[in-house]
């Protein structure tokens, strides 16, 4: 009787000696998979409850189990549910502050803070617009500060009424900081506050390692600073759209105050401080 049998049929796993081995599948929409037993094939269309649901070319659709059963290429496989990965919770806002819990929006405060251009305004929406509707702040483009004091004197600061300006090219001895003198020296003082910082223009706020490189281009004097940047970089620059189109391509490179330059971090803060209300909450 020896040899009688090939295989010992008490050995564990004599009933799958010699058939194919399920490879594992983990599931994807658009897969086509066959069902051998009844001939069904189709491309899976979305899983629940344990089940996959397959479309056939007629646009019949069946459901079968999650696990081993289908083929995948006339072998056999065994499904898998994809394994969701958690998304991870944002915790702060791009200026690197706490997210406040979710309220209704609030009111306007009558507090202001104004810049000299849009693309200043813009760039203070991407990294604080969250904490500015959160104290319900409005910042205003000014169009730049020759007519400050006569804008200052219209705007009428006072208690509860406070005022911040963030000044492009903020440097002693030049026209800036004289218009910015006769009006921190003037009748709002208490409730006036302006910081600046030393570019000529807003865009160098960013710092060039955000858009990967290592310093701005060298602008020829007499050139417009934002050509000549445009410029240096290869980018058109010859029409106002070209300019426009340049701008949106740097701030599509700040996600975070990190990609900013520090001092132009703190003058936008101080300004922030300064004008927010005491009490925040509802």
């Amino acid at each position: 009787m020896t040899g009688r049998y090939s295989e010992d049929v008490l050995s564990p796993g004599w009933r799958q000696a010699g058939r194919p081995t399920s490879n594992p599948l983990t599931l994807e929409i658009g897969i086509v998979l066959e069902d051998p037993a009844s001939g069904f094939c189709g491309a899976v269309v979305r899983w629940e409850n344990g089940l996959v649901v397959l479309e056939d070319r007629f646009g019949k659709r069946r459901s079968f189990p999650v696990g081993p059963g289908l083929w995948l290429d006339g072998k056999p496989v065994d499904i898998q549910i994809p394994v969701r990965v958690a998304t991870r919770t944002q915790t702060h806002t791009a200026s690197g502050s706490l997210i406040a819990p979710a309220r209704p929006a609030k009111v306007a405060q009558a507090s202001r803070i104004w810049v000299e251009g849009i693309h200043d305004a813009e760039l203070m929406e991407k990294v604080w617009g969250d904490d500015l509707r959160y104290l319900g702040v409005v910042v205003e483009p000014l169009g730049g500060i020759d007519h400050l004091a006569e804008r200052v004197a219209g705007f009428a600061p006072g208690p509860g009424r406070y005022l911040g300006v963030l000044v492009d090219h903020l440097i002693e001895g030049t026209k800036e900081t004289r218009i910015v003198n006769s009006v921190t020296t003037g009748e709002y003082a208490e409730y006036v506050l302006v910081t600046g910082h030393r570019y000529v223009d807003i865009w160098q706020a960013v710092r060039p390692a955000a858009l990967g490189l290592s310093a701005w281009p060298e602008v020829r004097r007499g050139t417009d600073w934002k050509r000549g940047i445009c410029e240096g970089l290869g980018w058109d620059y010859r029409t106002p759209e070209d300019l426009a189109r340049a701008w949106r391509r740097i701030l599509s490179h700040v996600k975070t105050w990190e990609d900013l330059d520090r001092p132009f971090v703190t003058a936008v803060e101080r300004l922030i401080d300064f004008v927010q209300p005491e009490e925040t909450g509802d």
